[in-house]
């Protein structure tokens, strides 16, 4: 089960797999998902509500922002250890 964010900086540089070192062979990442302001605004308002989403509310919300699911679970994960660190 390979779930990947499409988050550049999810691996230190993509180092673990020695096919990675040869540069174009193997798998290729998604280029880095640009949030738009409306986006960052509605995750940060749910956000605020509340730290942890459920499966349904994470679909309910991924629909409404027109995201993918794992995109929108990847932000929250981002947001909490961003909280984390402020504190």
């Amino acid at each position: 089960a390979d779930e990947s964010s499409g988050y550049e900086s999810e691996s230190a540089g993509g180092e673990r797999a020695p096919a990675a070192a040869g540069g174009t062979r193997g798998r290729q990442r998604r280029a880095r998902t640009a949030f738009t302001s409306e986006q960052v605004c509605r995750l940060e308002k749910t956000f605020q509500r509340q730290k942890y989403l459920g499966a349904s509310e994470r679909r309910k919300l991924a629909a409404a922002l027109q995201l993918s699911e794992i995109q929108i679970k990847t932000w929250f994960q981002n947001r909490r250890m961003k909280l984390k660190r402020q504190i």
